[in-house]
């Protein structure tokens, strides 16, 4: 997990610039707790935009289509007390199809990550048809907007900022909406260059679950494998930011050239995914 000591890394944190149709964040642009963001990026041409499509069938402990997958509604609020069931479901492609399609790995970063700063270099970026991804850990980034579960007391290394912004240009709200956080860029992988953006869609894969997310945050330029608290919770992982997460076992299936919008709305996200993660399955 996130070692506090990270921190320390924070100030020397470069101006971010949020892809696409999105606002950026501030100058200055959202520090994970664990290091620096990226440097700044520029909007990638050729981008895909995927507004919601038709409301895709999903399955969720309290039933509607509406709801998201932690049980929240489109626009993110949670009822209280609600926790998600094993059975959660977004979506029309399973896990089991998904992961099959990224057993093995063609590398396309010069290098490898690590998944904690003591740990070694042991995960590739690695390539697929209209993807990327990889198969890592989960630290729980509590970043953004303020809420009940993340803020300075929940978590030690809280920055009250996201590297892209809503499309109101507030930062993210880690507890409502599921997204992930990428390795700022460096020599190892550049990620704008690999087609992903800010409000890309991912597909998150736990113990036989599939979350969708967007592409939130920035993180270390070495470290890899951090989702916001709503995505953990959706997943059925722990969320807290200071003692939670997966140790293993969870896989990162990032959709070139796509982009949710608007980036706040989770719905969004899975109706772009599901059409995705289809196309993804017919042509790797």
């Amino acid at each position: 997990m996130r070692m506090q000591a990270l921190a320390l890394a924070a100030a020397s944190g470069a101006a971010l610039l949020a892809a696409g149709s999105l606002t950026p964040a501030a100058s200055g642009g959202s520090l994970t707790p664990s290091a620096a963001p990226a440097a700044a990026r520029q909007a990638h041409p050729g981008t895909v935009r995927l507004s919601p499509v038709a409301q895709t069938a999903r399955l969720s402990h309290d039933g509607p289509s509406g709801s998201t997958a932690d049980g929240s509604t489109a626009d993110g609020a949670s009822p209280a007390g609600e926790k998600p069931s094993a059975g959660i479901k977004e979506g029309s492609v399973s896990a089991a199809d998904l992961l099959a399609k990224v057993s093995s790995c063609s590398q396309i970063s010069n290098g490898k990550y690590r998944t904690d700063e003591e740990t070694s270099a042991t995960v590739p970026v690695c390539g697929a048809n209209g993807a990327v991804f990889w198969k890592a850990d989960m630290d729980i980034d509590c970043d953004g907007q303020v809420t009940t579960a993340c803020n300075e007391d929940t978590d030690p290394w809280f920055q009250d900022d996201t590297a892209f912004h809503t499309s109101g240009d507030k930062p993210l709200s880690a507890e409502k909406l599921p997204y992930v956080v990428v390795p700022s860029s460096s020599s190892i992988w550049n990620y704008s260059s690999a087609g992903i953006k800010g409000g890309g869609v991912v597909a998150v894969i736990y113990d036989g679950k599939v979350e969708y997310a967007v592409v939130g945050d920035t993180g270390p330029d070495k470290i890899i494998g951090e989702a916001s608290y709503a995505t953990a919770k959706a997943l059925g992982i722990d969320p807290d930011p200071e003692t939670g997460g997966a140790e293993s076992g969870v896989t990162y299936i990032l959709f070139k050239n796509s982009k949710a919008s608007p980036i706040e709305s989770h719905d969004a996200a899975v109706s772009a995914g599901d059409a995705l993660a289809k196309e993804f399955l017919q042509n790797n």
